[in-house]
């Protein structure tokens, strides 16, 4: 090697790589669960994410998937995420939120009909797909279906104080369901949540939940076509019965490994 060519080394060296570049934080690899394992510490330790994330290492990581999954902040997701009666749910101001990031489609708007107090004054939400240009249509959302649903009758109910902004929550809500599943994960969002059960804010920020209103909703079926919720007459019995699980059964011989969580 020529003293030229040493002499070019010496002064651009060459970059060696960074091994901690190819972690990928995640639950399926010992490297990628530290990882994520330390950035969920680092969250719980924060005053400024919500009272269920404090302190709570195992929420916090949970909540980093999430936003992987979703292309999200992590800290938006912690406070755009609620429990309610133990299921997560999204706020419908986040659900809004990802479907106009998302890149797929226009922002949604809004379109109305009937006069206010009309039982068919209502709402839906509609967007452009952008590959397609074709104009998606959401569900109306209507008077009719809030007093058959009866969503303005459980206490503290919003559709009493702000029925137009609950109109538009909820047509955002069919709205992605219907296009773009995915982006939600599966979850409702917490306004739902609240509508069907009789549900109440406590102060780590999840919702509980009264028992009558879980009754009541075990009374109902779903019809698989159409999506109605229709009605049944369940006795008491039958209710205890549904509601009863079976301890897991796991395997004593299985020797799980020892991860610290501190």
């Amino acid at each position: 090697m020529s003293n030229q060519v040493k002499l070019e080394k010496l002064k651009n060296p060459e970059q060696k790589e960074d091994s901690t570049s190819l972690v990928k934080s995640g639950f399926f690899n010992v490297q990628g669960f530290e990882l994520m394992q330390r950035i969920a510490k680092s969250f719980a330790s924060s005053d400024l994410v919500p009272e269920s994330y404090k302190g709570n290492i195992a929420n916090c990581m949970i909540a980093l998937d999430m936003a992987d999954r979703i292309g999200a902040a992590p800290l938006s997701v912690m406070q755009s995420m609620y429990i309610v009666h133990g299921q997560p749910s999204w706020s419908s101001k986040f659900l809004i939120a990802t479907v106009n990031a998302c890149g797929r489609y226009s922002s949604l708007r809004y379109e109305w009909q009937g006069k206010p107090g009309a039982d068919i004054y209502g709402c839906r939400a509609w967007a452009i797909e952008k590959d397609t240009g074709q104009r998606l249509e959401g569900v109306w959302v209507t008077w009719a279906m809030v007093k058959e649903e009866k969503w303005d009758e459980k206490k503290g109910s919003k559709w009493k104080t702000m029925p137009d902004q609950m109109f538009i929550y909820r047509a955002a809500a069919f709205w992605q369901r219907a296009y773009a599943p995915e982006l939600a994960m599966g979850l409702t969002t917490a306004e739902e949540a609240i509508d069907v059960y009789d549900a109440s804010r406590k102060e780590d920020g999840s919702y509980s939940v009264d028992i009558e209103s879980l009754k009541g909703n075990a009374r109902k079926t779903v019809d698989v076509e159409t999506g109605e919720i229709v009605a049944r007459d369940i006795k008491e019995e039958e209710i205890i019965e549904d509601s009863r699980t079976e301890p897991a059964q796991f395997n004593d011989d299985i020797e799980l490994p020892n991860i610290d969580l501190g």
